[in-house]
């Protein structure tokens, strides 16, 4: 009997969830670039045009760009070779 065969189901339940968190961690990372780029420039326009008094054309170009930085780092991850 190898040690496989002995591995309760518990063990075995344990190392197929560490395993997928691992596999899943790099799109996670990912998606919280993505959110987080959008956040982060989108309150910098809002930022900018409080302080201008101008309407809301930084906060839509903000977001915009943060859409674009977000995006891109998204498919950097999703296409990177291992």
């Amino acid at each position: 009997m190898t040690d496989k065969d002995r591995d309760s189901p518990l063990v075995r339940s344990t190392r197929a969830l560490q395993n997928n968190v691992e596999q899943a961690g790099p799109a996670a990372g990912a998606s919280y670039t993505l959110i987080g780029a959008i956040v982060l420039f989108g309150a910098i326009g809002y930022a900018i045009d409080s302080w201008r008094g101008s309407s809301p054309a930084f906060l839509v170009g903000g977001l915009l760009l943060g859409i674009v930085v977000g995006m891109y780092e998204l498919a950097k991850t999703v296409f990177s070779k291992k």
